[in-house]
Order: C-alpha cells, then sequence, then structure tokens
C-alpha cells in the first residue's frame, strides 16, 4: 500500500521591494528582498483524496508575504523570516511547519559630487544576504544566515601539494596559484522559543553578518593558504568565536579554476611556472569544498 511519507509546497520566487523614507532627512533606504515560503502539516488528503480544503493558495502566501512587508520591519532578515514563518504556523491550525528563505539584494548607495546620494543606489555585486527561518509548531524557531555569490580571487599565496597520489592522478604539486572562489557561508543560530527571543536578537543579526563577512575577506586575503580544506576550517574557527550564540558555521567553496597556457609552441614564448601571465579562466568541472563546523 503506498502512502505519502513526506509533502511540503509554497510560493517560490516573490519578489519584494520595500523603501523606508526618512521625513526629517529626505533620506530613503531601499530594500529588495526574493521570498520563498514552504509549508508542512496535515494536507496529505490533497495529494490522496483531492481535498483542496487543506490547501492554503500559494497566492494567498505571496499576499502574506506582501501584507507582512507592510506591517513588520523587513530588516534584518532573520526577524522578517521568522514573522513570517510564525504567522503560518500560527494562523492555520492544520500547518505545524513553516519554512521562510528569504534572499536580500544589494543596493548600495551612490555617492554624488562626494556625498551619499539620498534616494540613489547601484547594483555593486551578484553577492546575497540570504535566510531560512522555520518555526515549527511546539519546537521553536530555528534560523540559518547565511552569505552566498560572494566571488573572491588572489592571483597569488595559496597552494595544493603533498595530496594523495595512485594510478589516476595527473595533477602536479602546486607551491603557488590563483585561488578564485564564490563563497557561500552559513551559520545556524542556536534555537529561539519564539518570536519574542527572536526580536531581542536583532541586533546580534547585523553583527554575525558583518563579522562573518570580514573574517572570510581577511583570512582569504591575508593567509598563504596550504589548500581550500584547510583555509575554510580556520574560518569557520573564527566566525564560531565571534558570534557565540551561533551552534554551526558551514562552507561551500567551489573552486574557479585559472589555467596556464603554454606558449612555446610560438617561437619559444614562455607563459608557464614563474613566468606565467596569461591564463585561460574555466567554467566547468571544477572543485567542490564543503564543510559543517559545530560546537
Amino acid at each position: 500500500m503506498a502512502s505519502v511519507s513526506a509533502a511540503q509546497y509554497g510560493k517560490d520566487n516573490i519578489r519584494v521591494y520595500k523603501v523606508h523614507k526618512d521625513e526629517k532627512t529626505g533620506f530613503q533606504t531601499v530594500v529588495e528582498m526574493t521570498v520563498c515560503v514552504l509549508l508542512k502539516g496535515d494536507i496529505e488528503t490533497s495529494y490522496t483524496e483531492a481535498d483542496n480544503s487543506v490547501v492554503v493558495a500559494t497566492d494567498s502566501m505571496k499576499n502574506t508575504v506582501y501584507i507582512m512587508a507592510k506591517q513588520h520591519p523587513v530588516t534584518p532578515p532573520e526577524l522578517f523570516g521568522a514573522i513570517v514563518a510564525t504567522h503560518f504556523v500560527e494562523t492555520y491550525k492544520h500547518i505545524h511547519s513553516a519554512e521562510v528563505k528569504v534572499k536580500v539584494h544589494r543596493w548600495t548607495r551612490l555617492t554624488v559630487d562626494g556625498m551619499p546620494h539620498p534616494h540613489s543606489f547601484f547594483r555593486d555585486g551578484s553577492e546575497t544576504r540570504t535566510v531560512e527561518a522555520t518555526a515549527i509548531e511546539g519546537n521553536g524557531i530555528s534560523i540559518r544566515s547565511a552569505i552566498a555569490g560572494l566571488l573572491v580571487l588572489k592571483s597569488t599565496g595559496s597552494a595544493f601539494h603533498s595530496f594523495y597520489r595512485d594510478e589516476y592522478t595527473t595533477l602536479p604539486d602546486v607551491y603557488d596559484r590563483i585561488l578564485s572562489t564564490e563563497v557561500d557561508c552559513g551559520w545556524k543560530w542556536n534555537i529561539f522559543s519564539n518570536i519574542n527571543e527572536v526580536e531581542s536578537a536583532v541586533p546580534k543579526f547585523d553583527n554575525a553578518w558583518e563579522a562573518a563577512r570580514k573574517i572570510t575577506l581577511d583570512t582569504f586575503a591575508k593567509e598563504v593558504s596550504p589548500s581550500v580544506q584547510n583555509t575554510l576550517y580556520k574560518m569557520c574557527q573564527q566566525i564560531m568565536a565571534a558570534v557565540p550564540e551561533i551552534a554551526a558555521v558551514d562552507y561551500s567553496l567551489p573552486n574557479k579554476h585559472y589555467f596556464e597556457i603554454d606558449m612555446s609552441w610560438h617561437k619559444g614564448l614562455k607563459n608557464t611556472g614563474k613566468d606565467a601571465e596569461v591564463y585561460a579562466p574555466q567554467s566547468d568541472p571544477n572543485g567542490l569544498i564543503q564543510c559543517t563546523v559545530s560546537r
């Protein structure tokens, strides 16, 4: 006999833009987000018996996100995600879990004539600040904060050698290489009992994001890296030391490879080893290094 062992549904790619207008200064602050809502609960009959009476329409979810954005702060995203998730669990008795993913897109204020412009912004990269907030009936609110899409590169100061070798190995030891990756760094907070605890932690969310970003960039730039694995672990250690309220830190770092181009066939032109200056950026395949460090 077949039965539903797991089910969830929701609304993805809800685009939200909110502007805060400071009447005293005339300055405006903007936030643009992409939100995903996923619900779990007593919804099996919608699959097995075509019983739509247990279905909260995904269009209603979209409308709820817009109304919550109007009625509540959208920053920090941890708070907004927790507010939306808690709303669904508290409003619908047959919904026992709500997961809300918030992706905040970068808008940076323009500087014009040496002064910050009151209402003009530019997109200065594909990096996003992301949050996954899940409210589970009777089990509080779990929150994972993250930095995603932060593309970094160092032209020297990285090595990879003395790795395992067998009959499948062709990669030579490298003592100086280009290191580039697109950072996805997340940190999971200790469980919050309720929305009041989340509200009390509001100042910590921005501070943790700033600390994680600074540690990531500083460590990447300063360390002579023996491997992505070891550099990643050192980043995790530092973030956990800086933010005592988090339970775990995780990284996912894909290698963005740049290969030397042998030009010796053209009049003996040297462009390998210490003479390398021109490289061929590679799209795939690529290495992917992942790790979670917990207390």
